[in-house]
């Protein structure tokens, strides 16, 4: 018999139907410690992101955002902010595939008393929502754990309108010499061991290392975004490739 296909969990390969399950166990042991471990492992810069991805998305009132793989309503609730500076509401719908992570979301919006956030439990790759909807798509720090890559940026397709907005926000390759391998340093040997000190779970903060390494860099990911039938495909750097955010529109 031919072995099944594989996909990457970290830098192990597993058989594909094994690797969903895989990492909604990472996300499950970790929610409630999510956003703190956010803060330790980027020492906040990870704010500083979010909000430059924002900054680039400027949603306008009126807009009918998606927010995938934001269980935690990180991107959402500065989206919302946003458009009220505008004086007006934009309508937001975060998806994510772990019920334990839009938990801490809705947790979140209950204390924040925010009303203009919709909270679908979904997968990246099978979208629980309609085609050509959305004026704009985000993801953050959530497509390198899909199963099939070309399939989500598909889905992003699918549901965006003309003229629709995909904006992603996600590790990447370091581009600066000598950053690389100070990172490579924090994140194999530091991260990990922080992340048993304060959300017990080490294995878990091992994976998200590895999968960064396992994602294709820059300009590889922006020609599969190409493929999936998006246009005008832009990359932005942050903090020297550490981040970058792509974005394209479908025309």
């Amino acid at each position: 018999m031919s072995d099944p296909k594989t996909a990457s969990f970290g830098f192990r390969d597993v058989p594909e139907a094994e690797k969903e399950g895989l990492v909604r166990e990472v996300f499950s042991s970790v929610a409630a410690r999510y956003d703190l471990m956010n803060d330790l492992m980027s020492a906040g810069v990870h704010r500083i992101w979010k909000d430059a991805m924002v900054e680039w998305l400027n949603p306008r009132p009126g807009w009918q955002v998606l927010d995938v793989a934001g269980g935690t309503g990180d991107i959402a609730f500065r989206i919302a902010d946003m458009a009220r500076l505008r004086e007006g509401e934009a309508d937001i719908t975060v998806c994510d595939i772990n019920a334990q992570m839009l938990g801490e979301g809705v947790r979140r919006a209950t204390e924040k008393n925010e009303s203009a956030i919709q909270w679908v439990c979904g997968d990246a790759e099978k979208l629980p929502v309609p085609d050509n909807h959305f004026d704009a798509y985000t993801i953050a720090f959530g497509i390198r754990n899909v199963t099939h890559l070309d399939i989500a940026l598909r889905e992003a397709f699918r549901v965006l309108k003309p003229g629709g907005r995909f904006l992603c926000l996600e590790f990447s390759h370091v581009e600066v010499p000598g950053l690389d391998t100070l990172y490579d340093a924090y994140s194999f040997k530091l991260l990990p061991k922080i992340g048993g000190l304060v959300a017990g779970d080490e294995a878990s903060y091992r994976y998200l290392a590895e999968s960064i390494r396992r994602f294709p860099p820059q300009a590889e990911f922006a020609q599969m975004i190409g493929e999936a039938g998006l246009s005008q495909v832009k990359v932005r750097n942050l903090s020297g490739g550490i981040a970058a955010m792509h974005s394209a529109f479908k025309v």
